[in-house]
């Protein structure tokens, strides 16, 4: 019976101090296509400088930002692709200013062993012939990947961005032809293990960011910034002229806009440590973390804050 309870006594003291540590994690949450940086570098750098346990959580930004506002998950710190995301928590009472810390384009990855990477390198390569890109994304069988228009933002970029080249390369119906319907079961998947489907050999190319793309190591297709979505002169003139509508969650339909794709950096107001939550994004905008955004992958902070 002694040893009974002593074997209990040690399980309860075992749970309290699994229960204390999980309370002193420093908790990043971020837009899923910042798994590598946030997991590998900028995260562990931070908590090696400043002696804490650093825990990352990524998935589409959407999705992160509605968790957040309803307490489903506690974090010190968002990191979101566009404003979007973030306004929903500031909306909700949950977050003060955010902070603009890199920033991306849109390109088209593909699968350097895949059976179109040949026409996909000669394309990324520049070579005379080579057939557009928007043309071999609709070769009967390939196989294309994206993310949840409805919970990320890449997933409604990506459709923005073909919106775009239907202007720019003056083809009618190529968003149809590349992407089929919004909400396209069969090319939509979790940001997440988006890149890691392609690597795979799951889907033939996908959607991307520049930053998680060369974060990968993926080979990649560059996007005229006419439809990258990476340059904000271009914004009020050019991609503000696309929009599309899609049904959320409750199925209310809204119409989405573009947005400019800025990484930004907020401090949860519910956040456990909001002073190492200050720090940290202080780190971010650092040389030293500026530089490993950098060799990540990752451009310049661009605009103002939030």
């Amino acid at each position: 019976m002694a040893k009974m309870q002593t074997t209990l006594l040690l399980m309860a003291g075992l749970m309290a101090a699994q229960a204390s540590l999980a309370a002193d994690d420093f908790r990043v949450t971020y837009a899923g296509s910042m798994g590598v940086v946030m997991d590998k570098y900028l995260g562990p750098v931070f908590a090696k400088q400043n002696k804490v346990n650093y825990q990352g959580q990524g998935q589409g930004a959407y999705g992160m930002a509605n968790l957040l506002a309803s307490k489903k998950v506690v974090a010190d710190v968002f990191v979101s692709i566009t404003p979007g995301p973030v306004e929903i928590l500031q909306k909700a009472g949950m977050a003060g200013q955010a902070i603009p810390v890199a920033s991306t384009s849109m390109v088209i990855a593909y699968n350097p062993k895949g059976k179109y990477a040949e026409k996909f390198a000669a394309i990324k390569e520049g070579k005379a012939g080579a057939e557009p890109w928007w043309k071999v994304l609709q070769t009967p069988g390939l196989q294309f990947g994206r993310t949840d228009p409805v919970s990320d933002p890449q997933g409604q970029n990506i459709i923005f961005t073909m919106m775009l080249a239907e202007n720019y390369y003056k083809q009618p119906s190529l968003e149809k032809a590349v992407l089929g319907d919004v909400q396209n079961p069969k090319q939509i998947s979790g940001e997440g293990g988006l890149l890691t489907r392609l690597e795979a050999g799951q889907v033939d190319a996908a959607s991307g960011y520049e930053s998680a793309t060369i974060s990968a190591h993926l080979p990649y297709i560059k996007l005229p910034d006419e439809i990258n979505l990476s340059n904000p002169r271009m914004s009020k003139e050019w991609y503000s002229k696309v929009t599309f509508n899609v049904k959320d969650s409750t199925g209310k339909e809204k119409t989405l806009s573009t947005q400019p794709l800025v990484f930004y950096a907020v401090v949860l107001n519910n956040a456990p440590h909001p002073k190492l939550a200050k720090e940290f994004i202080t780190y971010l905008q650092s040389a030293k973390g500026q530089k490993l955004f950098e060799q990540n992958g990752y451009d310049k902070p661009k605009g103002g804050n939030l």
